[in-house]
């Protein structure tokens, strides 16, 4: 039978989604044929897999580390807040119900049938399974049907490999603390813990790790250091650098609550000729070259919050000083005319006008389009580049501004250009991940010479090189033995 480890955390945060990308090259750079799977995943980043479902963001990265195509499996559920107490629920790829935080506790006995299955699917297609839980399984408000963490863990068999992030302090509090509210079964499942993101003197560490596990009964099976510059795809919080190299060309992207698929941003936060600035609440747009307005889901609510923040005015400022303007996704939604929301998709339903800025209308719907999609931005002109991203909305938009599309996906127009030329508005994420792409935007916002980033490129190296230190840094001998075959 395959077994498969577990990867927990004291905190969310704490390095999980990491430490399974590291993993999964190791053993694929091994020649085992191992996948990802994380039972249930809360986050506005997500990916269209292989198979036309979304799922998380971290287990598609997860996927590319194990050189394995991407499938729905990977992550049967995967939570998407639409507000504080209310997300949408995309259980097997697919949108099932839009919940407030009480009904789906009630609910997850049945998502619970749907994560198992999916994890006896994929053991029937690999060697081995490396398991990411969620948040942490200290959470004793939430173990009730848990399906996301040691219930989970419970029901497969799974061992769990527990990791602290020592970079925010208490580590050592948050794993002795983390078996205290684990019960006898539990614990014993815990066959040791990983320290990471270490900065400093490893000897002065040393005392720490022996209390640990005279206290615990349990070994530290590795540190892990604190790894500068990796290019990977953040599971949902924004990168804790937020801004690049003091480049000559500034970008500035407005962040409202529900900001999703930030990961567009990445290929110019680590451009090397590029100030990228997230703009947080109570701070003004700054002065830019270009603006990125990302996606969203929660579309009318962000834009009121956009507005009360005064960034819709400074945006039509920046226009009127000749900046430019890229619109994704939700952010494209924001700049027609009108947003309806006759079903409720996203809260109550009702209309409310965009920013007038194109002159198009969309109507939010059910029916979620899902697919991954390559073309040309620039259709027809000069700039023409190939693109390739993917589409992630419930909404369809209509109106005289979409005649001059941003690009022709699969053969069909998507999207915007402006009349003045200034605005570039798309449903297509991942629009700066091919340097052709990349590079024929900056050209058109004023970057003179622009060059792309090779996202897929730096993903890969940040890859290898979080491989490279698993292999030095843990005891790899005492965990990879918990992934053999029965």
């Amino acid at each position: 039978m395959v077994r498969a480890v577990m990867v927990q955390g004291t905190s969310s945060g704490a390095g999980k989604s990491t430490l399974v990308a590291g993993l999964c090259r190791v053993l694929a750079r091994r020649g085992v044929r191992v996948a990802p799977f994380k039972p249930q995943n809360m986050s506005l980043n997500s990916a269209v897999a292989a198979d036309g479902g979304e799922i998380g963001r971290a287990q598609a990265l997860q996927a590319q580390a194990a050189r394995v195509p991407a499938s729905t499996d990977m992550n049967p559920v995967l939570i998407k807040p639409t507000s504080d107490t209310r997300a949408q629920v995309v259980v097997s790829g697919r949108p099932r119900a839009e919940l407030d935080a009480t009904q789906y506790q009630d609910l997850k006995p049945r998502f619970r049938a749907a994560v198992l299955e999916a994890f006896e699917r994929l053991r029937g297609q690999f060697d081995a399974l490396l398991v990411e839980g969620a948040g942490s399984p200290a959470e004793v408000n939430l173990r009730a049907h848990d399906i996301a963490n040691m219930g989970f863990a419970e029901a497969a068999d799974c061992p769990v490999l527990l990791v602290a992030d020592i970079d925010r302090g208490g580590a050592f509090a948050q794993i002795v603390g983390t078996l205290e509210c684990l019960s006898p079964t539990e614990r014993e499942r815990v066959f040791g813990f990983v320290i990471n993101r270490f900065r400093g003197e490893r000897r002065l560490l040393l005392p720490g790790l022996e209390w640990l596990q005279a206290r615990t009964g349990k070994p530290v099976l590795g540190v892990l250091p604190f790894l500068e510059g990796l290019a990977l795809d953040a599971e949902d919080a924004l990168p804790e650098r937020v801004a690049g190299p003091n480049g000559p060309f500034r970008v500035a992207v407005p962040v409202y609550p529900r900001v999703s698929n930030h990961t567009d941003l990445d290929a110019l936060r680590l451009h090397p000729e590029i100030e990228l600035r997230f703009v947080g609440p109570g701070e003004p747009l700054p002065a830019a070259d270009l603006v990125v307005l990302p996606g969203s889901k929660n579309v009318r609510a962000d834009l009121d919050f956009l507005e009360a923040q005064g960034w819709g005015s400074a945006l039509r400022k920046h226009l009127r000083y000749g900046g430019k303007l890229v619109a994704i996704c939700g952010g494209m939604q924001m700049l027609g005319r009108w947003i309806h929301d006759p079903a409720g998709v996203e809260g109550a339903a009702g209309s409310r006008c965009g920013l007038g800025l194109l002159e198009f209308d969309t109507v939010l719907c059910k029916e979620k389009r899902l697919r991954n999609v390559e073309g040309v931005l620039f259709p027809g002109s000069t700039r023409e580049a190939p693109l390739a991203g993917y589409e992630i909305h419930m909404g369809v938009s209509k109106g005289r501004a979409l005649d001059r599309p941003a690009a022709h996906l699969e053969g069909r127009p998507d999207g915007a250009l402006s009349d003045d030329g200034q605005i570039l508005a798309t449903y297509a994420h991942g629009l700066f991940d091919r340097p052709e792409a990349c590079a024929a935007i900056l050209a058109w916002a004023g970057l003179a010479g622009a060059q792309g980033v090779d996202l897929n490129a730096k993903r890969e190296a940040s890859l290898d090189r979080l491989a490279d230190c698993i292999e030095r840094e843990l005891k790899l001998e005492l965990i990879l033995p918990h992934l053999r075959r029965d």
